[in-house]
């Protein structure tokens, strides 16, 4: 959503507009935000819903993530509305700024917060099956044709532990039969 604020830039500290970015084809995004003019900027603030497009965790299939978030940023202008006078850059050389042309643009706001709320681990569903390790194959389309899975002997040590515990573990009844027998004699 692009938005001209040369006006919002000359009115005095305080200054509200409320905008509904529904309507912007570029943004896809729905919600509102107020542009407040501060002593130094414009304060966008809202809640906007959007979808982004990216792919399962596990299968790698594309999916459509609804995101949710609320937004509060501050857009710094570059030009003096009144003299005209190039002034200084913000502090935080990240920070988001209004061009020349006293434009606000919050195409960029929008995708860097819609991007930070994305969850960690995307799923197409939540029993995805994933990708069977060896040959590729989406398990969420049924099995694949692969045998048993390759050996890895990186974890011999742990195999050798778990059978020794589990030989243990079927010895310990054996064992305690054992000794109860032969307190009864």
């Amino acid at each position: 959503m692009i938005i001209n604020v040369a006006q919002l830039l000359k009115e005095s500290v305080g200054a509200l507009r409320c905008l509904d970015v529904s309507g912007d084809e570029e943004l896809d995004a729905q919600g509102e935000v107020e542009l407040v003019r501060t002593d130094r900027s414009i304060l966008v603030r809202g809640r906007v819903s959007t979808e982004v497009e990216t792919t399962c965790s596990r299968c790698l299939h594309p999916i459509s993530c609804p995101v949710t978030f609320d937004i509060e940023e501050e857009f710094f202008p570059v030009i003096d509305i009144v003299t005209g006078v190039a002034l200084a850059s913000p502090e935080d050389p990240e920070a988001f700024t209004i061009d020349e042309g006293h434009i606000l643009d919050l195409h960029e706001a929008v995708r860097q917060y819609a991007l930070v709320t994305l969850p960690i681990k995307r799923l197409c569903q939540p029993g995805c099956r994933g990708l069977c390790p060896d040959c590729g194959h989406n398990l969420n389309q049924g099995a694949c044709s692969c045998s048993e899975p390759a050996y890895d002997p990186r974890w011999a040590k742990l195999e050798q532990l778990l059978s020794r515990e589990g030989a243990d573990d079927e010895a310990k009844p054996h064992h305690r039969v054992q000794r109860e027998s032969a307190r009864r004699r």
